[in-house]
């Protein structure tokens, strides 16, 4: 499937997934859940601030980033985060935050434009190019 998200959406959507995961404790009452209810959050919106600030793309100041990079680890920040209730067993107190907001960072990290997942490798060499050193050496006067 083609990649359908732009990046400038997906930039401004960022912002708003890190500061809800960084209210989330206070905001959906995780914080008297478990400590990984309250941390696993946290760590995760204070990571996607940083990277969306620091992204290659529209919405971000530094701009040192690669936005590709910052599509993979959505994905798996999205899983890690979505599966947390159950890998930290606290999925009987509180689930529905986690699985929400890291299915959309799954979603977000596969169908946003420049996804490693969604486009295809660039082919290294095109027809008639050296595509190894083994093919070189006999032209090297050594």
């Amino acid at each position: 499937m083609k990649p359908f998200i732009s990046t400038a959406f997906y930039g401004v959507l960022n912002y708003i997934i890190a500061f809800t995961l960084i209210a989330s404790p206070w905001l959906f009452g995780l914080k008297d859940v478990s400590s990984a209810a309250f941390l696993m959050p946290l760590y995760i919106g204070w990571l996607q601030l940083i990277m969306a600030i620091f992204v290659d793309n529209e919405t971000g100041f530094v701009k040192q980033f690669p936005m590709q990079i910052h599509l993979a680890l959505d994905v798996a920040m999205g899983f890690i985060l979505a599966v947390s209730p159950w890998l930290y067993t606290f999925s009987s107190k509180a689930f529905w935050p986690e699985l929400l907001i890291g299915g959309l960072l799954f979603f977000l990290g596969l169908f946003t434009r420049k996804s490693p997942f969604a486009t295809r490798p660039h082919q290294a060499a095109r027809e008639g190019l050296l595509t190894s050193t083994d093919s070189y050496e006999g032209r090297l006067n050594i």
